[in-house]
């Protein structure tokens, strides 16, 4: 038992548990790498941001390298699915085991239904109801699909039929068979999932819960009770007992963190590296970083997306991507995929303090090796932040230079 861990080791446990302790895999990456990292990540965060690549696609590709997109597609949408879809952190993509687990929540939306869409369901239950004998006769089938459908996306916007799809969906009565672009289209789900889990009996609310933060512990390492809870959304009435059980059954280890201020657990199980060797560039959405606090807390490294910002507010720009190098985040970069133009953009490029002498030099052997994975044929660098006119200069002749663009 260690009753205290120093920061660094942490960091060590913590990417570790990430997956980020192994090697990129040398030959064809198949199905088996993408389970495995699904095995000790737990879920993969999904958003409709598609400035560099659409963002459970980046996860993978941070641990994996380079891999078919493909290979994802098919898990998440064929007959041999490893995937289902659903909320958890966010609207996830989550391994077809933890769909029992995920059964409370639903049960609990049908009850009683989340904000908004709670005050639709009490207004509009009669139409909800022809809204799935629509999916039932028509399935698999999008919101658009219906007659007279109108949106314009984001909450305020969306039609009464998206509304009436997002309630079942809630209340996992529908789920996502697959994407037409990044449109979900929905069916039941004993016609989209095996049949064997469809058929496993939902957990006691409580189980579920233990279960789920025994994933959530796994893929963290090293976490507080709140990054615990986080993962998966859980709230602290959801939490309330269950730290101490999975404590009492041994599989976690109450742990101090150095300059950490409340408790932290080991999970029982995780590795603790004298060295991790990483480099990759992550999504603003990858669970290293999605919880903010933690991010600082453990790599000394404030982060904010900023899409949402203003463009003259901005601090770094409107699609940052943190750069992983060693054991520390040392640097991020303002990215985008210019896929007509065939560029990959780099806009701004910021180091950390932590940064050391190569950090221009290994950041760009990572945007060539994402030039190459997203099909594009150039890198494009505009020389702004401290970090930009070093990687045009080591370069050289394969970036083409470009005045600073005003903020967009």
């Amino acid at each position: 038992m260690k009753e205290k861990l120093s920061l660094a080791t942490a960091r060590r446990v913590a990417l570790a548990a990430q997956g980020f302790a192994d090697p990129r895999p040398a030959g064809a990456i198949t199905r088996r790498h993408l389970q495995r990292v699904l095995g000790r990540i737990g879920l993969l965060q999904i958003d409709s941001v598609s400035a560099v690549v659409r963002a459970h696609y980046m996860p993978l590709y941070s641990r994996l390298g380079p891999y078919p997109m493909a290979l994802l597609d098919d898990a998440m949408q064929s007959k041999k699915r490893m995937l289902f879809e659903y909320w958890a952190h966010e609207a996830s993509l989550l391994p077809l085991e933890t769909f029992p687990l995920m059964r409370w929540r639903m049960a609990r939306a049908e009850d009683g239904m989340y904000g908004g869409l709670a005050k639709f369901g009490r207004a509009n239950r009669p139409y909800i109801e022809e809204i799935f004998r629509q999916v039932v006769d028509r399935g698999p089938i999008a919101a658009s699909d219906i007659e007279g459908a109108k949106g314009s996306g984001g909450w305020w916007g969306w039609s009464q039929e998206k509304h009436a799809f997002e309630w079942l969906f809630w209340a996992g009565r529908i789920t996502t068979h697959s994407r037409r672009g990044f449109e979900r289209l929905y069916d039941l789900p004993e016609r989209v999932l095996p049949a064997d889990i469809y058929a496993r009996p939902a957990l006691q609310a409580e189980d579920a819960h233990r279960d789920l933060l025994r994933i959530s512990a796994r893929a963290h390492g090293v976490a507080t009770g709140n990054c615990l809870r986080d993962y998966f959304r859980l709230s602290p009435a959801d939490m309330k007992g269950r730290l101490e059980e999975l404590v009492e059954m041994g599989e976690l280890i109450p742990v101090r963190v150095e300059g950490w201020d409340r408790p932290a657990y080991l999970h029982a199980e995780a590795r603790i590296p004298r060295k991790i060797h990483a480099r990759a560039l992550l999504a603003p959405f990858d669970p290293l970083v999605f919880e903010r606090t933690r991010a600082e807390q453990l790599f000394d490294f404030r982060y904010r997306i900023e899409i949402y910002t203003p463009a003259e507010k901005r601090q770094y720009g409107y699609y940052v991507l943190p750069f992983l190098l060693g054991e520390r985040i040392v640097a991020r970069i303002d990215l985008k995929a210019d896929r007509p133009a065939g560029v990959l953009r780099v806009h701004a490029a910021y180091s950390e303090p932590c940064a050391p002498p190569d950090t221009a030099a290994e950041l760009y052997e990572e945007l060539k090796q994402m030039r190459d994975w997203l099909g594009l044929e150039r890198i494009e660098v505009t020389p702004a932040g401290d970090l930009g006119p070093a990687l045009s200069d080591i370069a050289g002749r394969s970036i083409t230079l470009t005045p600073p663009l005003a903020k967009a």
